[in-house]
């Protein structure tokens, strides 16, 4: 909807609030037109049911509004003596209108300074979670959200299983575009697993004040551009959502508006300079490491690597007994009489081994291994005794990668060598043609709305001649640490910024084997209460954290103590 939509929209709304309570209006000793003044009649109904002031801002605040408009019809019917549980459902069964059935058909009182506490444990339990949701809305919608880092692709800057804290204040909360949602959830109801919001009617892009601007080496959570999926890690048709609702990814900003941008052997260079990243920054690359007498696993266990396969070669295996290791494995195939078993990192355990009735077992050390490294890992395993070479795995320029932005024969680019390109800010004018148009058709199609062809050599622009383009809002280049594991914008190109959801500032809790079934979940303590970002070694204050709280519950308690005292001393 655009802005002219909207405007119609609201005063719809405000001529049904007006034509279903303006009756009820007078009956409270008000005026009838009072009813009909947009803003200033929600202040009037807040006195006539006896609730805050301050409610009246709830009532305009997107996706708090969905959960305040029904409280506020059963309140308004409970202040015309309508309280009995047939009503409470006819006015959210019926979205309000049975506010029209009482203003017309029924000869009510005004009931004024009606008792607003619930007369039951379970009324006063309903009310507290119905404010409850609304604060937590509130918080989670326009100041801070809570994240899982479900991938590896930032490993191991944020690692899989870092539970984070992402703020939405430091680049300015995005003011939800999809109006009806449930609150709390993404794009999926839990255990339902249908969508959780209605694609209509849709607000324009806003965005409240923040107090930064996206930066170079930022890390950014924002909606997944390309994002077409019906449901997270499961295959299923295509699905257009809107941005609000697309998945959220978190990456690292390596690019800003304005910025000329190319990698290089792996390596971001910016304006003719290589990125320098932020001292926190855990970038990895593969290698391949060598050894005349076998690439051990205890060596990549040694400098903390846990990104690479494990072989193993057992008795041929019967089918059942495939079936039962399918879960722990990535594949497996018979080879002369024995089964060769492949695995990730964690390999098979004793006790699945003993389950599958797996015998002679053993893990074979390839002479040749590949694994994902920091810089430290590398030196760390290059110093190892029996590592013969350690090699950097590059593929060189010119060598077209598989799914590479922009998806063109012209550019020949992959993950190790892409570029230079430029980012567009608002405002930022292009020159086009034929040859340039791949590197912009998407955001101009698909993020500034325009219809684009190609005749011949001339570029069209919503079937006008077009020789240059004039963009509207900023873009971003995105990637992640774990540079050869990390669909990113090398996969799929610039992040505009109305996609742009929050900066990540705080770990609370971290788990290994996270995506191994709570079971098996190891907190990682270091992790734990950690800042995203700053300078030297992340800094844990969990233990801070529970000197405090055991603090509170002993002042707390010596505190009541007290006043018990003062009492009976009374």
């Amino acid at each position: 909807m655009n802005f002219t939509q909207w405007i119609l929209f609201f005063f719809a709304v405000q001529l049904i609030h007006f034509l279903g309570t303006w009756k009820l209006y007078q009956k409270a000793g008000r005026k009838a037109w009072e009813a009909a003044v947009p803003i200033y009649n929600a202040y009037v109904l807040m006195q006539i049911i006896g609730r805050p002031r301050w409610w009246v801002l709830l009532l305009f605040i997107p996706i708090i509004n969905l959960l305040m408009f029904p409280v506020v019809w059963v309140e308004t019917a409970r202040s015309f003596g309508q309280n009995k549980l047939k009503d409470t459902w006819l006015v959210l069964l019926s979205l309000g209108f049975y506010l029209y059935y009482i203003n017309y058909a029924l000869d009510v009182s005004h009931v004024p300074n009606r008792d607003l506490n619930p007369k039951s444990a379970s009324g006063e339990w309903v009310s507290s979670i119905v404010f409850a949701v609304v604060a937590a809305t509130f918080v989670h919608t326009y100041f801070m959200q809570p994240y899982v880092i479900p991938t590896g692709s930032l490993e191991r800057t944020l690692r899989v299983g870092d539970l984070l804290f992402v703020s939405k204040m430091h680049y300015g909360a995005r003011v939800p575009m999809t109006t009806v949602a449930a609150p709390m959830v993404h794009d999926t109801l839990p255990v339902i697993g249908t969508r959780s919001y209605l694609k209509k009617p849709q607000l324009p892009y806003m965005r409240l004040p923040g107090f930064q601007e996206v930066k170079k080496n930022d890390l950014v959570v924002f909606s997944w551009p390309a994002d077409t999926v019906k449901q997270f890690f499961q295959l299923d048709k295509r699905v257009d959502k809107p941005i609000d609702k697309k998945s959220n990814y978190v990456k690292r900003c390596v690019g800003t508006p304005g910025d000329s941008l190319q990698v290089i052997d792996g390596y971001v260079f910016v304006n003719g300079q290589q990125l320098e990243l932020s001292e926190r920054a855990r970038p990895m690359y593969d290698y391949t490491a060598y050894s005349s007498k076998g690439v051990a696993t205890e060596w990549f266990r040694r400098v903390g690597a846990d990104e690479f396969v494990r072989t193993y070669l057992c008795e041929q295996l019967n089918q059942s007994q495939l079936n039962f290791i399918v879960p722990y494995i990535r594949q497996s195939q018979n080879q002369n009489g024995q089964t060769v078993i492949i695995t990730d990192a964690q390999g098979l355990s004793v006790e699945v081994v003993r389950a599958a009735g797996i015998r002679n077992i053993r893990e074979i050390s390839l002479r040749e291994r590949a694994v994902a490294l920091t810089d430290e890992m590398a030196e760390a395993l290059r110093n190892i005794k029996g590592v013969d070479s350690l090699v950097r795995l590059v593929e060189p320029a010119g060598t077209a990668g598989f799914k590479i932005f922009p998806e063109n024969p012209r550019y020949p680019w992959n993950y190790d060598n892409l570029g230079p390109i430029y980012i567009p800010g608002a405002g930022d004018q292009v020159a086009l043609s034929p040859e340039v148009l791949p590197l912009y058709k998407k955001i101009i199609r698909d993020y500034e709305g325009h219809d684009v062809s190609v005749n011949g050599n001339q570029v069209y622009i919503d079937g006008q001649p077009a020789t240059s383009f004039t963009f509207t809002q900023d873009y971003y280049w995105m990637m992640g640490d774990n540079r050869d594991h990390s669909e990113d914008s090398r996969a799929w190109g610039y992040v505009p910024a109305n996609h742009i959801v929050g900066k990540p500032v705080f770990i609370w809790m971290s788990f290994d084997n996270f995506n191994q079934g709570m079971a098996n979940w190891k907190p990682r303590w270091d992790r734990i209460f950690t800042t995203v970002s700053g300078s030297g070694e992340p800094q844990s204050y969990f233990r801070h954290f529970l000197v405090a709280l055991a603090a509170f519950f002993v002042l707390d308690y010596f505190w009541r103590k007290r006043r018990k005292k003062k009492k009976q001393g009374a």
